[in-house]
């Protein structure tokens, strides 16, 4: 355990026991309303530790107080909690009856917030029994009050459920207007998390409807809406079915470039790790040129950012997957000498940017990849390099040619890196 989770830990053991003691400080007989709120705040403490059997015991006792003094808009919310808990002790049955007694609760209480937490926890067990239509129609409301109460975050969230229910029963079809309109509350909302999940279940729809540009476009929305170095899982998983759509659209080169890069991504569920080793599979063929392919269908202006992708990678993997790569990129530089200088330029931008570690490791794959070569080639690498160098503020400049060149006296190689 890390000091963070220590701490966190002792935070809410800290809490934990406070609430224990207020329980006991206010017995039920005396102080009923007290030993209730009490228990209800206790119940949703041991929900968060994952301490379900205590948390449904103690949220058990703040119902039925609740209930007895009259105190409607507690018990429901106490009731919604109990929910959860069963839920999460696998009681599905008990779950739907809570959630159903805290909605109608909320909804005669005029709580529209609150009765679409409800609805919405309802829908999802309702999904979990297998009755999809009640299911529907609990998100449906949900979503609309949600909507309603200008929460579009959680709206968003009701109408991806919905649209992920469709498509997982086989209704790509019917699940496209509520995947696009969850796409569109997300974004409006700033949430980025629910953009990625509802852009990730639209491009899968739309690959179930064989509509492989709208995948792409949807895909990579979700790419983005998942950063790597936040969500590498998240992350993988869209990569990962972005190379099928691009496999579906027919751009092989394009498909097994974005397979590796979701391969690269550890920590991502092991599925989607085998997604992407079997489109490799299925799709044998070129390798290091790949990249140059893609960059060869792209605008300039693009290059920067899709050389990027591919650096990152290059930095995590071994030094000699790294250098193999490395060697094809300058490879498609010398064999493109109308492109060589901004393939280059790109090649350095992303370069500047990398921590000292990453930028030293590609710095001498560089190195590498020049020497061995026939020595008009390795002269050409070196000019091109330095022409490209050239475009960037002197300072960058300076550090390029000054790491370029020390990494080529460690190699053995001439320092003429200028």
């Amino acid at each position: 355990m890390s000091a963070d989770e220590q701490e966190g830990a002792s935070v809410t053991d800290e809490a934990t026991a406070a609430l224990e003691t207020r329980l006991a400080k206010h017995p039920p007989g005396r102080y009923p309303a007290q030993h209730a709120t009490a228990a209800f705040h206790l119940g949703t403490t041991h929900l968060q530790r994952g301490r379900v059997a205590e948390a449904l015991q103690v949220l058990r006792a703040a119902v039925e107080i609740f209930g007895q003094l009259g105190m409607r808009l507690e018990e429901a919310k106490a009731l919604t909690m109990q929910g959860v808990a069963f839920r999460e002790a696998g009681r599905i049955e008990l779950a739907r009856q809570e959630f159903e007694r805290a909605a109608s609760a909320f909804h005669e209480l005029e709580q529209p917030v609150e009765e679409a937490a409800a609805s919405y926890d309802l829908g999802l067990v309702l999904w979990e029994q297998g009755d999809a239509a009640e299911a529907q129609d609990a998100m449906r409301r949900a979503g609309e009050l949600f909507l309603r109460a200008g929460y579009l975050a959680q709206a968003g969230s009701a109408a991806r459920e919905q649209g992920t229910a469709l498509l997982t029963s086989g209704e790509a079809g019917s699940a496209l207007p509520l995947l696009r309109e969850a796409a569109s509350l997300a974004e409006r909302a700033g949430d980025l998390p629910g953009l990625g999940a509802a852009a990730n279940a639209l491009g899968l729809a739309h690959l179930a409807s064989d509509d492989s540009a709208a995948a792409v476009v949807a895909l990579s929305r979700a790419v983005g809406a998942f950063p790597r170095s936040m969500r590498p899982a998240e992350h993988a998983m869209a990569k990962s079915n972005l190379a099928v759509a691009h496999e579906q659209a027919g751009n092989q080169a394009r498909a097994r470039l974005t397979a590796r890069q979701a391969l690269a991504l550890p920590g991502a569920d092991p599925q989607v790790h085998a997604q992407a080793q079997q489109l490799l599979d299925r799709l044998s063929g070129a390798t290091q040129g790949d990249l140059h392919i893609v960059l060869d269908a792209e605008p300039r202006e693009r290059w920067p950012a899709i050389v990027r992708e591919e650096a990152v990678r290059w930095c995590e993997a071994s030094a000699a997957e790294r250098s193999q790569a490395v060697c094809g990129f300058v490879d498609g530089l010398l064999n493109r000498p109308a492109a060589s200088y901004d393939l280059a330029e790109s090649l350095l931008a992303v370069l500047l940017e990398l921590p000292p570690e990453p930028y030293g490791e590609l710095v001498t794959a560089i190195v590498q990849a020049t020497g061995g070569r026939a020595e008009e080639d390795s002269e050409r690498v070196r000019t091109v390099v330095g022409s490209a160098m050239a475009r960037f503020a002197i300072p960058q400049w300076q550090r390029l040619a000054s790491s370029l060149n020390s990494a080529a006296n460690a190699a053995g190689q001439p320092e003429g890196w200028r």
